[in-house]
């Protein structure tokens, strides 16, 4: 029963990408805004929903590590397998804009946690953990990013010329059942296959702390990783990529945020090699981004490989 749980989860996910990138590009047109824009909140947000409900409950639970290794390790998932394979199925083009501020806000993100994790090397605190306060300071920097975000759609809809009904086909009414249909269907069918997976792990013999970093961060991802295939498929890279890049930057600043505020998190010092390599692979992407402003196919399996690597070299070491 559980196997079959597990293939209904994976084909609402499938699914519920598929009307979800459709019934997103079509508001995007509607609204007069880039694809860009909507991928990196509606899309982005919306697919970061299933990290959300793991952290929050984590963080009501007092469970920690979950809290933040969930958020990191979707993080490294996001931008080395999903981006990679994503990249391999269609090259991604990048813009100047994302280059210049989206990416670099990602960046911002990772480095801000490291700093604010590292009570024990920058204060002299017998633990490091991030407070609420600290928990505030990182909702602060969300609603900055949400700043910029509205600014860009506000210019964005200047700058484009009026759409006229004939552009667009489909009605308001359909467009927003598509997106909301198709994310309810991320959402459950990511929902039932982490826990379906969970359970044929643990039954296997699988540790917690093992299934936490692989399964969970994985599964919680797995809204991205469908989305951003379906969205490379259709051939709306913008989409594609703003959903990896704002799911990162939401994950930290809103997610964490939000959990630290709902109860302090105490950081496991394992956490800290994992935290460098996100932000390695965030300024990587900074730096691929840049050459011929486009992820090549030979780049996006270079990603996928360094993902590939890490999930070996933590089997090991757990």
């Amino acid at each position: 029963m559980t196997y079959l749980i597990l293939l209904i989860g994976f084909a609402l996910l499938i699914k519920g990408a598929d009307y979800f990138v459709e019934g997103a590009s079509k508001i995007a047109q509607t609204l007069r805004v880039s694809p860009m824009l909507i991928g990196l909140t509606i899309v982005a947000f919306g697919t970061s929903a299933p990290e959300a409900s793991v952290s929050f409950i984590a963080a009501f639970d007092g469970n920690s590590d979950v809290a933040i290794g969930n958020v990191v390790g979707s993080n490294i998932f996001n931008a080395t397998f999903i981006l990679g394979v994503t990249a391999v199925v269609f090259p991604l083009a990048v813009q100047s804009e994302t280059i210049r501020k989206e990416i670099p806000f990602a960046l911002l993100a990772a480095v801000s946690l490291i700093v604010l994790i590292s009570d024990i090397q920058l204060q002299y605190s017998d633990v490091n953990i991030i407070t609420r306060t600290e928990g505030i300071l990182l909702l602060l920097f969300f609603a900055v990013f949400l700043y910029y975000v509205f600014e860009m759609a506000r210019n964005n809809r200047d700058q484009t010329e009026t759409i006229t009904s004939d552009t667009v086909n489909t009605s308001w009414v359909k467009n927003l059942i598509f997106t909301i249909g198709g994310l309810v269907g991320i959402v459950v069918g990511g929902s039932l296959v982490v826990e379906n997976s969970i359970e044929i792990a643990l039954s296997l013999g699988m540790s917690e702390t093992l299934v936490g970093l692989t399964i969970v961060a994985v599964g919680t991802s797995l809204p991205e990783l469908v989305t951003s295939i379906t969205a490379a498929i259709k051939k709306q890279t913008e989409i594609a990529l703003g959903n990896i890049i704002g799911s990162n930057i939401f994950n930290i600043f809103f997610i964490l945020g939000a959990s630290a505020t709902i109860h302090p998190l105490a950081v496991d010092p394992k956490i800290f090699l994992d935290m460098w390599l996100m932000i390695f692979v965030t300024f990587l992407l900074l730096i691929l981004s840049r050459t011929n402003h486009k992820i090549s196919k030979l780049e996006g399996a270079i990603l996928a490989i360094i993902y590939i690597i890490y999930v070996t070299y933590i089997i090991i070491r757990n």
